[in-house]
């Protein structure tokens, strides 16, 4: 049989949008997650409209450490033109708002909602029982009890461990070989691999603050002054 050719894939920029995050190209490797036919392997961790915009990633995880609120997400999901898994409380916000924002969220025209590692199974069951989106359950030790959260609805498993996360990917994995699992990857291409030979199927990625990259930006500027 001949050898297969390497896959030429031409690269389309424009002049303005030019200037983008982009994640590891290792990212690339991991098997990705096939939600309403659009295969994810890549998630950027922000809430940053200006970055939504400006990145290549193949969708946004919106999760912010305050109370969520529908014209929050309602911004992110207009300024988006990838997926967004919004995020919709269950540590600091609990109950029924859990619920109501989960479904607001599915209304607006999020992919997926994502609930924090406090959120009790009977939330994430009623979650389950009232929207038709993914409901992304966080898990941040390995601890956590992962069938009884299957049990009660998670469609997919958001691993954000720290340093710990690929124990904990490797660990889930042993117990269930095919469910879905979103992984942070951690800061450099070599922790990334770490999470993707672990079993996660996507990345999270977390990009430089905005304040970074304008003030790498301003430093060119002032050179060519």
């Amino acid at each position: 049989m001949e050898p297969k050719k390497p896959k030429i894939v031409p690269e389309i920029k424009g002049i303005l949008r030019s200037h983008v995050i982009e994640v590891p190209s290792c990212i690339r490797d991991c098997s990705g997650i096939k939600i309403f036919g659009k295969r994810i392997k890549s998630l950027l961790f922000t809430t940053d409209v200006a970055v939504i915009r400006n990145t290549n990633a193949d969708a946004i995880i919106a999760v912010y450490p305050f109370t969520p609120q529908p014209l929050i997400t309602q911004a992110l999901l207009l300024a988006a033109d990838v997926p967004i898994f919004c995020g919709v409380g269950g540590g600091i916000t609990q109950g029924k708002r859990v619920v109501n924002l989960a479904l607001d969220a599915e209304f607006k025209g999020a992919m997926g909602v994502v609930v924090n590692a406090p959120t009790s199974n009977d939330i994430v069951r009623k979650i389950r029982e009232t929207i038709d989106i993914p409901v992304v359950v966080t898990v941040i030790s390995e601890n956590e009890n992962i069938k009884e959260r299957i049990q009660a609805g998670a469609t997919i498993l958001n691993v954000s461990g720290g340093k710990n996360t690929p124990n904990i990917v490797r660990r889930i994995r042993e117990e269930l070989p095919t469910f879905p699992i979103i992984a942070t990857g951690g800061p450099t291409e070599e922790t990334i691999k770490r999470t993707i030979e672990a079993g996660a199927n996507a990345i999270t990625y977390t990009p430089p603050p905005s304040g970074d990259v304008m003030g790498d930006l301003m430093d060119k500027y002032r050179e060519q002054y």
